[in-house]
This record gives C-alpha cells, sequence and structure tokens, in this order.
C-alpha cells in the first residue's frame, strides 16, 4: 500500500523505502559491506576520496545508517522547532547529504514546505544517485522535488548566501581540519545551521568547535543550549550528547547481533540561527542533559541551564503539576515546560 500524497516522511517510511534496495544483494555481502565502511568511517577519510564507492557500497551502508541519522537530525530538528515555532525554511542546503537522511528530516519538521528548494550537496556521486532514487519514489512533493548535486565538501563555496538552513550531519569526523573549518563557514552563510555528529567525546568535540565558529560568525545557539556562552562543560571530563530510539533492520541485527527491535542512537548537536532573526526570542531556561531518575516521589534532572551552568534539580510530588511534568521529561527536553505543554 502506497501513503497517501503529501504523507509527512517517518522513519517507518524510510525503512520500507531502504528494504528494497538490498532485494538481490545477499544479506551476507551487505552486512560484510557495512562492517567495512564502518571501519572506513572510523578512520580518517580525505576529502576527495568518498568511501562509498558503488550501488552495493550505498545501499547497504545506507539501510543500516540512514533510519539512524534521520531519527538524530528529526530531534535536533524538534528542539529547533521548539525554540521558534512559526519559522519554516523557504530554501534548504544539505551540505555532505549523502542519500539525503537529513533532507528526510526536514521534510518530516516542516512538512507544508510546498514551494521549498532543496539541494543535496555529496562527492559521493553512486550516493547522490540513491538518495534521487528514495525521493523519487516517497509521497512528499518537497523529497521528490529535491536537487541532488555532486560537490567536492570542504571545497570551494557551495551555499549560496541568502539559504534559509543549512543542515550538516555526520559529516565532519570525514574532514580535515581544514575542510571542516571550511564546511562550518559555509554553513554561516546561511540564515540557521543544524549539526549533528556522533554522541561521542569526538563528536561532540567537534561541535563544541562548530558551535564557537557560528557564534564568531555572528549565530546565536537556540538549541541544545540554553544560552550562547562557553560549554560548561569541563573538556575532558564528559560530553553532552542525547539519544534517540531507531527500529532495528534485520540488517542491523546481522551487523551488530542482539534480538531487540530497537536500538538508541547517541547524537551531539548545535542549532544556530543568525542574530538578527532571533531579537526577542525567549530562550529556554534550560536543558535535560542526561536521562531524567524517576525515584519513589521525586525525579532528579540534571540540567544545563542559561544562567548556573549545569546543576541537579530535584523535583518531588510537593510540586504538584512541576513533578507530573517532570515524570514525562525526557532527555533532550526544555526545562520547565511550557505553560499550556502536557
Amino acid at each position: 500500500m502506497h501513503a497517501p500524497e503529501n504523507t509527512p516522511p517517518t522513519g517507518e517510511n524510510l525503512r520500507a523505502a531502504l528494504a528494497g534496495l538490498l532485494d538481490g544483494l545477499p544479506p551476507r555481502q551487505a552486512a560484510r559491506a557495512v562492517e567495512r565502511l564502518i571501519a572506513n568511517y572510523r578512520g580518517r577519510t580525505p576529502t576527495d576520496a568518498p568511501v562509498l564507492r558503488d550501488r552495493s557500497d550505498v545501499a547497504a551502508y545506507a539501510a543500516y545508517r540512514m533510519p539512524a541519522t534521520f531519527e538524530a537530525v528529526r530531534h535536533a530538528l524538534e528542539a529547533f522547532r521548539e525554540r521558534m515555532p512559526d519559522w519554516s525554511p523557504g530554501s534548504h542546503v544539505d551540505l555532505g547529504g549523502g542519500t539525503g537522511a537529513a533532507t528526510w528530516a526536514v521534510a518530516a519538521a516542516w512538512p507544508e514546505g510546498a514551494g521549498r528548494t532543496t539541494t543535496v550537496l555529496d562527492w559521493a556521486e553512486p550516493a547522490l544517485a540513491l538518495g534521487a532514487e528514495l525521493a523519487g519514489a516517497a509521497a512528499s512533493p518537497a523529497l521528490r522535488a529535491v536537487r541532488w548535486q555532486r560537490q567536492v565538501i570542504g571545497g570551494g563555496p557551495a551555499v549560496p548566501d541568502g539559504t534559509d538552513l543549512v543542515t550538516v550531519s555526520y559529516v565532519l569526523g570525514e574532514l580535515t581540519d581544514d575542510a571542516r573549518r571550511s564546511v562550518v563557514d559555509q554553513a554561516a552563510r546561511a540564515r540557521a545551521a543544524v549539526i549533528v555528529e556522533p554522541g561521542t567525546p569526538e563528536g561532540y568535540r567537534r561541535v563544541i568547535d562548530a558551535r564557537d565558529r557560528l557564534i564568531a560568525a555572528g549565530f546565536e545557539v537556540i538549541a541544545p543550549c540554553p544560552h550562547s556562552a562557553a560549554c560548561p562543560i569541563e573538556p575532558g571530563a564528559d560530553w553532552c550528547h542525547f539519544s534517540a530510539r531507531v527500529s532495528r533492520s534485520s540488517l542491523h541485527r546481522q551487523v551488530k547481533g542482539g534480538s531487540l527491535a530497537y536500538e538508541d542512537e547517541k547524537f551531539s548537536y548545535v542549532a544556530a540561527v543568525r542574530t538578527g532573526d532571533v531579537d526577542g526570542l525567549p530562550g529556554a531556561r534550560a536543558r535535560v542533559v542526561r536521562r531524567p531518575q524517576i525515584r519513589k516521589g521525586q525525579v532528579l534532572l540534571e540540567l544545563c541551564t542559561r544562567d548556573e551552568g549545569l546543576r541537579r534539580e530535584t523535583v518531588t510530588k510537593r510540586h504538584g503539576d512541576l513533578y507530573r511534568a517532570a515524570r514525562d521529561t525526557d532527555w533532550g527536553d526544555a526545562w520547565p515546560p511550557e505553560a499550556g505543554e502536557d
């Protein structure tokens, strides 16, 4: 059964689209391709040598990784929309977007995006071709209208001035230091930038470096941080990251083993907008930066706050509605909830 026309992308219909990519590819061959690609991605990849070599590489890796990237970026965009609920991008560049997972997430976050122009830029021609194939079969007109363009990432200018939104997801770790700085500078040509990296100490460090560079370019951080001051985490002592639940495909289970139907994708991110676009916008007072600990009659929240840095807040039954809100609060949520939120 096909999804109705203009159905916003979801993790479920993305997985369904990806399942067809592996038709005819022996499961063991797909698993071996994913294992090799994971090993390559954990190394250092020069910007002129894409890791994804051909369609079978791209199909296997997309089926394995694209749902997790989609969910991580979607969570980051949800936090963005919390702060700017009336804003919608009229133009979007997915820089280093590969098969377009972040582009699917943008179409999910702003499904009303008729007329939005989106361009996916990547150096790997097979990834772009497969991404175009997936998007062309989607029920979302915004996805079917995406332009797919080959571009050396971290090279010359790639983002037109005046672009509303740039996404950079799981890209910075593949780049040299100079190319990484170039990509962030290109993202800073837009009105808003969302950068997502793996939720590891190294991924967090890359996000913090990008955050600092965006702030220096005249941006204000709107998520996850409740401020644009220096990160209060002591370098080397901890790292800021969040979690998104992802349904596991049969390929996930083949590669990683185990029988759980899901896994939790850990990611770090920053969402920032040019300062003039957020004048007068109320900021979140704090964000939950660890999974809340629910104990008998109380909830312990680890918070990054606007004015006090990192601190723990204990919410008890005596707090009434706030206690009930704390029991429903999740890792990554703004705190306290806005008036009227459930």
